[in-house]
């Protein structure tokens, strides 16, 4: 288990009303960013936001600004952020080039807010982005107050929202109040805090043959043999479209439902993000027993739904998703209720989880006894699932024993 950190900081309309955050990549609770790599940063924040912390819990129903520098910009790792969500802040290393303002129009046409950081002048590296950009945030602390007076009268000649940020005192925070800023941020207002979490560390390896699957157009069903094979993948992969797809008339119960409502496009950058944000200097994890136990749990209750209910494919995706979870709760360091409520899973695989209860909570209960040797357990359960004999039982086990066998099998190519 790793611990993550983001920092977010307010921004603030003329009222003082908070209308958004600017998201932050942090690497520990001290609030230092400690960044090297623009890329690798942004990455970071999003796939944390997504992936692991949840958009709900970070945002609200407010919108993000998230750093975009020049290689995420036209990378299209960057249109996996919903527009709905963000706001694109271009990094003022990007120069208004023919090929970023061209891309700037096209996400703009998506959709997609943008604006533009840390502003000090307009000159030829921001002044052909002025009539796509929806907000300007001009840095006032690097700034003479007449520099502000004359930086806000120009910006005028263009439909943009001036944002005053690192705004530091109450005497600069009145000027630009006076001078028509309309939306404000800075340490006079808040200082970023930081949202922390929990994450599983899916090694490199696994990232780069799941990668090779996607980029080949694999079949859904190779992507989820290997997916199944890993279950920390998998809760980041439900909770990246359970954030993103709070639309969708059903929610997403199994890795199956995960790829298609993802599709191959976004899944395929769901995973360069991942890639990008490793750590690059990290060395591949070894299996974990652990996480192979909550494989051989899934597909254990996988074969057993498969007895009970052979033609009910989603059923069986259900069953094999409620045994890998059973095992989260001690892989996170979580309330087993903290992670169903973010993942928002489906009512029969959150009644198993938590309570035991239901056709799935008593095959859970039933795996469960048999690893403990509980045989009044086993035998309790076993009543309940009449359709489940002890050879049916015996010869379950040892399939879902013989497939976790083969966990560390490369992708084929």
């Amino acid at each position: 288990m790793e611990n993550i950190f983001l920092g977010k900081q307010p921004i603030l309309d003329r009222n003082q009303n908070l209308v958004a955050y600017e998201l932050l990549f942090r690497t520990t609770e001290d609030n230092q960013a400690n960044v090297s790599d623009g890329f690798r940063a942004s990455a970071n924040v999003v796939v944390n936001v997504y992936g692991h912390l949840g958009i709900q819990q970070v945002l609200g129903n407010l919108r993000g600004f998230i750093n975009v520098n020049h290689e995420l910009l036209l990378d299209d790792a960057v249109l996996l952020l919903p527009s709905k969500h963000v706001v694109l802040e271009l990094l003022e290393t990007i120069s208004a080039t023919p090929e970023v303002v061209q891309r700037c129009i096209e996400l703009k046409q998506m959709g997609y807010q943008l604006a533009l950081d840390d502003v000090t002048r307009i000159d030829d590296r921001i002044g052909p982005l002025l009539p796509i950009i929806n907000v300007v945030k001009v840095d006032v602390l690097a700034l003479t107050d007449n520099e502000i007076i004359d930086l806000i009268q120009k910006l005028r000649a263009w439909p943009v929202i001036p944002l005053a940020e690192k705004v530091d005192s109450p005497e600069r925070a009145r000027m630009c109040m006076d001078l028509g800023f309309e939306m404000f941020q800075g340490y006079f207002f808040a200082r970023p805090v930081i949202v922390s979490g929990g994450k599983i560390e899916s090694g490199r390896l696994s990232l780069l043959r799941l990668l090779s699957l996607v980029m080949r157009d694999a079949e859904i069903e190779e992507i989820e043999q290997l997916l199944k094979h890993e279950p920390g993948l998998s809760y980041s992969l439900l909770r990246m479209v359970n954030s993103v797809a709070a639309a969708l008339p059903q929610k997403i119960g199994s890795i199956r439902q995960a790829i298609i409502a993802m599709g191959y496009r976004p899944l395929k950058r769901w995973v360069q993000l991942l890639l990008y944000a490793a750590d690059p200097s990290g060395e591949l994890n070894e299996a974990n027993a652990l996480m192979q136990t909550a494989a051989i749990s899934g597909r254990l209750m996988e074969l057993i739904a498969t007895i009970d209910r052979p033609h009910d494919k989603n059923y069986q995706d259900r069953a094999f998703m409620t045994g890998i979870m059973s095992l989260l709760d001690t892989l996170f360091s979580m309330e087993i209720q903290q992670i169903v409520d973010k993942l928002e899973m489906p009512d029969e695989v959150i009644r198993a989880l938590v309570h035991r209860e239901g056709r799935l909570g008593c095959k859970l209960r039933l795996i469960e006894a048999r690893e403990k040797g509980n045989a009044e357990q086993v035998e309790k359960a076993m009543a309940e699932l009449e359709f489940l004999d002890q050879p049916d039982l015996v010869k379950a086990e040892l399939d879902a024993l013989d497939w976790a066998n083969h966990i560390n099998r490369p992708a084929s190519s």
